[in-house]
């Protein structure tokens, strides 16, 4: 097991203890991811449900919507509540939320908080405005399930095949298997850890990274033949419509990783993909290879995010939104 916890700061430690005084003082907790959740999200919604039950607490787990179809064999994902159809009548005052950059990724699912609700917030987005009335934010951390691994070691509490395989997940699909900058030793030497608890890690990274639906092939199909360049071929984008959706029969799991095709051309320093809603609003997902910091580019729209990856949602159609949106990545590219 990693001695992890002599490598932690002082500050570090105060914020782990902190939230783990925060997880014993209660007796029943809501744990709850951001909106649209990602292999991330999820798997840091289970890991703090399995973590309150080893500590004898009661958790019950949620999200606006519902858990992405690729996720479900995760041990526990089938209890974690979509409350877009089942919303729950009882109002909570012990909130953990995990993996949402600032409050609003919260989504519909305030409406469960009670009026004094405390809320411990675990993150690793560095544009999270610590909106808790606990904060535990690692901005160099890869996923949030690597904070959750550092509470887990923190309390002493063993790891188990169960908990192993989501924050394994969490890690795999934050860092792109493996491949993304954030990849760290440490967060090799996690993975390393998780893999003695049985995890299968080959046969995780087959089915997130290299398997596909055939509602998304139709929907890449779709969108490759829309990529369009800037005339210096630094930037990359691509649409997809709310038609695009409905005619091919994908869902919003379809749409990971569609935007990693336009970064990864030669060249091109941004990727961006454009996604209609039916609603008529656009959400923006942005790529970058380094050289120009998209999360700020977000956040002037309202988003948020990473250096590298970060998204946002405007109330505008596809072509304004596209205009927008390119510009100020041209702008950020030139600085």
């Amino acid at each position: 097991m990693i001695a992890a916890n002599e490598a932690f700061s002082a500050s570090y430690r105060k914020q782990l203890q902190a939230a783990l005084d925060f997880m014993r003082d209660g007796s029943k907790f809501l744990v709850v991811s951001h909106v649209q959740p990602d292999g991330d999200a999820i798997s840091s919604t289970l890991v703090v449900g399995w973590f309150l039950r080893q500590l004898g607490k009661e958790a019950v787990l949620i999200n606006e919507g519902a858990v992405p179809v690729r996720l479900n064999y995760l041990e526990g994902s089938d209890r974690v509540i979509h409350y877009g159809k089942q919303p729950p009548e009882e109002k909570f005052d012990r909130i953990i939320a995990v993996d949402c950059a600032d409050f609003r990724r919260i989504g519909l699912v305030q409406g469960s908080f009670a009026d004094q609700a405390q809320l411990l917030n675990i993150d690793h987005h560095p544009t999270n405005d610590a909106f808790g009335t606990h904060n535990i934010i690692r901005p160099d951390a890869a996923a949030t399930v690597e904070i959750l691994y550092d509470l887990i070691a923190f309390a002493g509490i063993p790891f188990d095949y169960e908990s192993a395989t989501a924050i394994y997940t969490g890690l795999l699909t934050d860092t792109g298997g493996f491949r993304y900058s954030n990849t760290s030793p440490y967060v090799m030497q996690i993975a390393s850890r998780m893999l003695e608890e049985n995890v299968n890690g080959p046969w995780i990274a087959n089915h997130l990274l290299e398997r596909m639906t055939k509602p998304q092939l139709l929907l890449l199909q779709r969108g490759l033949n829309r990529l369009t360049f800037s005339d210096d071929n630094q930037i990359a984008w691509l649409y997809v419509s709310f038609a695009d959706m409905a005619e091919t029969g994908a869902v919003g799991d379809d749409l990971e990783g569609l935007v990693n095709y336009a970064l990864n051309v030669d060249g091109v320093e941004v990727g961006i993909l454009f996604k209609e809603t039916e609603n008529g609003d656009v959400k923006v997902s942005m790529r970058s290879s380094g050289k120009a910091d998209v999360s700020a580019i977000a956040q002037s729209f309202g988003g948020g995010g990473h250096v590298r990856a970060a998204g946002c949602r405007l109330q505008q159609g596809i072509q304004e939104c596209s205009v927008s949106v390119i510009q100020a990545v041209r702008e950020a590219l030139d600085q």
